[in-house]
């Protein structure tokens, strides 16, 4: 579908009905993500500096290294940790935290890139619980 400039930067829409365009009426083709709330009621937002969490600092670190160039390319990008974070099921998305939405993106980042398996993760997760 062309677009033209005056269009720019919003949803494509369809004409839905029948008549001329002018008495249609205006579709729009994308469904607002569950995870997309510019413009809706969404409560208060905190801005008091708080401490974090080690493992929030370790997953940033995490994130930091794996979106760094290493030679000449990346382990990962941003733009596929936002694709992976969006991906999350609604009731997984509004059950996790920042940061847990941050892992569960790269954890699902790094299966589809070949970097680990399901296997792998699955073993070292059974590490982890027997050390618990």
């Amino acid at each position: 579908m062309k677009t033209g400039a005056k269009n720019r930067g919003q949803s494509p829409i369809s004409h839905s009905g029948s008549g001329n365009a002018g008495n249609r009426a205006l579709t729009p083709i994308f469904q607002r993500g569950h995870h997309d709330m510019g413009g809706m009621a969404a409560g208060a937002v905190e801005r008091a500096e708080h401490d974090y969490a080690d493992w929030e600092r370790r997953v940033d670190a995490m994130v930091v290294l794996l979106t760094g160039i290493r030679g000449n390319k990346r382990t990962m990008t941003v733009d596929e940790l936002r694709k992976n974070i969006e991906a999350l099921a609604p009731e997984l998305y509004d059950g996790a935290t920042y940061y847990e939405r941050w892992i569960a993106s790269a954890t699902q980042t790094l299966i589809q890139r070949g970097v680990i398996t399901t296997a792998d993760l699955a073993r070292k997760m059974d590490e982890v619980r027997k050390r618990a």
